[in-house]
């Protein structure tokens, strides 16, 4: 068979999968088409390190070995991309940082090994927000620059898994890791159009689904998780199941599930987002679902008591603990901080070094959050609820702020917001809770820019989340691809 290239880029992961796993596409031909791809759309900075030579060494590696070999490899030959704070062994480390552009790492992160083990084939890394503390990866590194939203490069994508979202959007590559402290799979999916998972964290431990210890350059233990980013959901669940092992999702029928609607994630949208969200539930309630509204007056506040504290006091030792592990070119923190370049980074590790949050955290970890935790389960609990779902962010992406990388925005002309509040108000709850979250697709705006749906489940319901957040998918529909 002879793959056109528009073809090839059209390939979702799962099909990709088929295609190579059969022999009916070439590995080397079609990493060859997504590195022209990656090469051809330098301007929106999706990426920090293009492999050429390695990704085409190893998919005809891959195109070399019998044909049964390559059917029992379960990502075989697929393209991804690895966000850039993530290790990857003989690819640069930086996490978009100027102390750590030299840091090339010997071994993979666990999750990034289990892929590449199941045939997986590494493009390159993937760019992102300094030190993955932000939310709209404008990044001004110069080695890394801005990420480009593919709908419109004026605008920013999300952070700060920018970088991979951009990827697979503007069909660089068909799937990829990012990593989520407070959104940073979700917010970029939603913006882009794609669709991300956060894992479940728990309290660490058994109930943390994704084991990575000292192989991501870090925020807060307690919060940071690895995470899959695609196109759709069922290669999130694709990627998923080769990270953990587990097998084929369980069936879902939208007929008869109980999805809450918390009230607080539905409140002060932009209307523009507010107008897609509300078309797709008239969608999914036709398709059988039960809405059922859920008051969780105490969220925001349970919520901001934990959040802050967590992030700027872990980070502090989590990063040394990083550096020292590592052998990273620099050994301290405030080696590391002295040369970050993006001015909203730069500050929120002035709060780092000063321990600014630090009186505070004993309660946010051992009172604050598990308080959280117990509110939130009972929520799913006492409805009787598979699922919440809710806008992934109150607006679409907005204009890229080059003078800080984060300021203000406004929804519908009401009050400035700072921008990291606003992105982060929907997302921030599943993780200072450790659940597990999805953002898929939810449609286009009146403006032309992608829409999210978050759907949140109870700690460790994982693969279940994942089917259910496929059949809405099957609802949906895919979103139309940018136009580049």
């Amino acid at each position: 068979m002879t793959w056109t290239v528009d073809a090839q880029l059209a390939l979702s992961a799962t099909q990709a999968v088929e295609a190579l796993q059969s022999g009916r596409l070439k590995a080397a031909d079609y990493v060859a088409t997504l590195l022209a791809r990656a090469a051809a759309l330098t301007q929106l900075n999706a990426l920090t390190t293009l492999d050429f030579h390695g990704a085409l060494a190893a998919a005809q590696r891959i195109d070399a070995l019998p044909p049964a070999e390559r059917a029992r490899l379960p990502l075989c030959g697929l393209p991804i991309v690895v966000k850039d704070n993530i290790n990857t062994a003989g690819l640069p480390t930086t996490a978009g940082t100027p102390a750590l552009a030299g840091f090339v790492p010997t071994t993979s992160a666990p999750s990034v090994q289990r892929l590449v083990d199941a045939g997986a084939v590494v493009l390159g890394k993937a760019n992102m927000h300094e030190l993955a503390f932000g939310i709209t990866s404008t990044n001004l590194s110069a080695h890394a620059g801005p990420v480009r939203n593919p709908y419109d490069p004026s605008l920013m994508p999300g952070g700060s898994s920018g970088g991979t979202a951009v990827a697979i959007a503007a069909r660089i590559a068909p799937a990829g890791l990012g990593t989520d402290t407070g959104g940073s799979t979700r917010i970029p999916a939603a913006l882009t159009g794609t669709a991300g998972l956060r894992p479940s964290v728990g309290n660490g431990g058994a109930e943390r689904r994704y084991h990575d210890p000292n192989a991501v350059v870090p925020i807060s233990h307690t919060r940071d998780t690895v995470g899959p980013m695609a196109r759709s959901v069922a290669d999130l669940a694709l990627l998923d199941g080769v990270i953990t092992g587990d097998g084929a999702l369980p069936e879902i029928a939208l007929d008869g599930l109980r999805i809450g609607l918390p009230a607080p994630l539905w409140d002060a949208l932009e209307r523009q987002v507010e107008d897609v969200a509300r078309a797709a539930l008239h969608k999914l309630e036709a398709a059988g679902v039960t809405f059922v509204p859920v008051a969780m007056t105490e969220l925001e506040y349970l919520n901001g008591m934990v959040g802050g504290p967590l992030a700027i006091h872990e980070a502090r030792d989590d990063v040394l603990a990083w550096l020292v592990a590592n052998q990273a070119p620099v050994q301290t923190v405030a080696d590391l901080a002295v040369r970050i370049a993006s001015p909203d980074v730069r500050a929120i590790y002035d709060d780092v070094l000063a321990d600014v949050l630090g009186s505070h955290y004993s309660a946010a970890l051992n009172y604050w959050r598990p308080r959280l935790q117990n509110y939130v389960a009972a929520t799913f609990a006492n409805a009787g609820l598979d699922a919440l779902l809710f806008p992934t962010t109150r607006l679409v992406a907005v204009p890229i702020d080059d003078l800080n990388g984060s300021s203000t925005v406004t929804i519908d002309g009401g009050p400035p917001i700072d921008t990291m509040e606003a992105f982060l108000r929907n997302t921030d709850p599943a993780s200072t809770s450790g659940i597990p979250g999805l953002s898929l697709p939810a449609g286009i705006s009146a403006s032309g820019l992608p829409v999210g749906l978050e759907l949140d489940g109870p700690l460790g319901s994982d693969r279940r989340l994942l089917a259910i957040g496929v059949a809405i998918e099957q609802v949906l529909g895919a979103l139309p691809a940018p136009v580049l």
